[in-house]
């Protein structure tokens, strides 16, 4: 991702950035996988704050999960900024993909996207030490705080949505498609491009 992924609407001056596939962090993913690299991210995100031409940010999300540690690291810039923001997921917001839907202040969903909610865990093998579950627990704990923080779910349905058994076959979780996370107030509001921009230009 490079600023050519960084287009500007003819609605004056409103950024439109994507993030797409995996989160990629310091490990990186192999080539076949699409990505998103926070370290390209989180110059551009800046850059548009600082730019005085650009009004407002749409970002566009389609991700399957990735590097924790850097999702949140552009969940909480995108949070931070003044400019009038607002996401819009299609597809699907997976794993760390919920806390960066929830950063902008406004988030639009599309009703045949989903978003799954789910434990923090790793494939592979992990060494089971005391430190590795003490570690799991605590960066679960900033994932639900930033997202209960950041949208209008209660930190209790959040746990009992994340922690659900039956659901999926090969893991815990949940699954929410468009107007479920909004009734359950994780998304704001349900709809596409035109009603994500409508709100940008009226927040401008």
């Amino acid at each position: 991702m490079n600023e050519e992924n960084c287009a500007v609407s003819a609605a004056g001056g409103i950024r439109i950035l994507t993030i797409i596939g995996q989160i990629e962090g310091h490990t990186l993913l192999p080539p076949e996988s699409k990505t998103t690299k926070y370290e390209h991210m989180l110059p551009l995100l800046c850059a548009i704050e600082e730019d005085e031409s650009a009004t407002a940010l749409l970002l566009l999300l389609n991700t399957v999960g990735g590097d924790i540690e850097a999702g949140l690291a552009m969940a909480e810039l995108i949070a931070s900024m003044t400019k009038p923001t607002a996401s819009l997921v299609l597809g699907g917001g997976h794993s760390i993909g919920v806390p960066l839907a929830v950063a902008a202040q406004r988030s639009f969903m599309v009703p045949s996207a989903a978003m799954t909610l789910h434990p923090v865990r790793l494939n592979g093998t992990v060494i089971g030490v005391p430190q590795t579950w003490s570690y799991f627990e605590r960066i679960q704990e900033r994932i639900a705080e930033f997202t209960v923080h950041h949208s209008h779910i209660s930190r209790k349905r959040l746990d009992a949505l994340t922690n659900a058994t039956g659901e999926l076959t090969q893991d815990v979780g949940s699954v929410l498609y468009g107007e479920q996370a909004v009734r359950e107030g994780l998304i704001d509001e349900l709809g596409g491009l035109d009603k994500a921009l409508s709100w940008l230009r009226k927040a401008i």
